[in-house]
């Protein structure tokens, strides 16, 4: 019987946070790895579509792989590896383009957000910052995906996927597995610790609200004590009226288990909750920041499961990607 095929990635645009990890990658560790056939990429070609610093998205990228490894994913169980270093992307997103419509483009939420704010300041978006979504597309496409585990926030992307695979099958013949989305079955939501109700995100500037997976315990200790919360005293779970204190009370829960709002019940101050949830994300973070050290010790280790990855995955994208090509009407070389 065929494995169900799994495909995601983060995008090195920042440091990976611990919204990033209890999030995403701890799933990806405990569960999609072992259930299935799964490809986990640094999706670094996506890191161009915005001003950036060459040298900062090498190391970002290779720091985002070998963080994927030291969360606990295993090169024996599933494929990790660099989106640039398997050309197969880039051949399926040209293809993709070509059925993909303008106006699809222009309704993805990343381009509608920042192409108007760099209007109203006079210069303009990157063309890929338009296109990138058919990129993703053909990340998820190129493999035979039959799941992609994402938050509510990234569904936009895996729609346009299935529309652009129904298209082409429909145009050009059947040649692309239609994927879905699989938002976690418990979402760990992490909010930003300054601005309790704004995600936690990478490429936010609010340093102090973020807890990167690299912080030592001190400083993650020092961003979770200064979280804002809310007025009164009472500790109640109340995401609408009391989105700091409920922010906490889900960290807490995602670290250890158990539901927000019996854990509010043991509390009687926030000073009590902010001190044990600090606790419970050093302790989270411990085993994953010593496996980041042992890594950093060996980067030929890495250098070897990043080439074998993206041996492994131009092996499983290429013949769908070649008979993409002669589908859509071009000459075999």
């Amino acid at each position: 019987m065929t494995r169900t095929r799994v495909f995601s990635g983060v995008k090195p645009t920042g440091n990976l946070t611990l919204g990033n990890y209890l999030g995403a990658l701890r799933r990806w560790a405990e569960v999609d790895q072992h259930r299935a056939d799964a490809l986990f990429c640094v999706v670094d070609l996506h890191a161009l579509t915005v001003d950036h610093d060459p040298a900062r998205v090498r190391r970002l990228s290779r720091q985002a792989a070998t963080l994927l490894l030291a969360a606990g994913l295993d090169p024996q169980s599933c494929t990790v590896f660099v989106q640039s270093h398997v050309d197969e992307h880039a051949r399926l997103s040209y293809l993709l383009e070509c059925v993909a419509t303008d106006g699809e483009m222009r309704r993805m939420i990343q381009y509608k957000d920042k192409a108007p704010r760099e209007r109203a300041r006079g210069g303009s978006v990157r063309l890929s910052l338009l296109t990138y979504p058919v990129l993703m597309a053909a990340d998820i496409l190129a493999y035979g995906t039959n799941e992609v585990p994402v938050g509510e926030d990234q569904t936009q992307h895996v729609e346009l996927s299935r529309d652009l695979a129904v298209r082409f099958n429909q145009r050009y013949g059947h040649t692309f597995v239609v994927p879905r989305a699989t938002p976690p079955a418990v979402a760990a939501r992490v909010m930003n610790l300054q601005d309790p109700v704004s995600k936690m995100g990478k490429s936010d500037d609010s340093g102090p609200g973020i807890v990167y997976l690299l912080d030592e315990p001190e400083v993650v200790r020092k961003k979770v004590m200064r979280a804002v919360t809310d007025s009164g005293q009472d500790v109640v779970y109340d995401r609408e009226g009391r989105p700091g204190v409920a922010n906490l009370l889900e960290i807490l829960a995602a670290c250890e288990g158990g539901d927000p709002e019996e854990l509010s019940r043991g509390y009687d101050s926030y000073g009590a909750l902010k001190k044990d949830t600090a606790e419970a994300v050093v302790e989270v973070l411990r085993p994953l920041q010593e496996r980041h050290r042992e890594l950093c010790a060996d980067p030929s280790y890495v250098d070897g499961v990043l080439r074998d990855g993206a041996r492994r995955a131009r092996e499983m994208a290429r013949p769908r990607v070649d008979a993409a090509y002669r589908a859509i009407g071009l000459l075999p070389a």
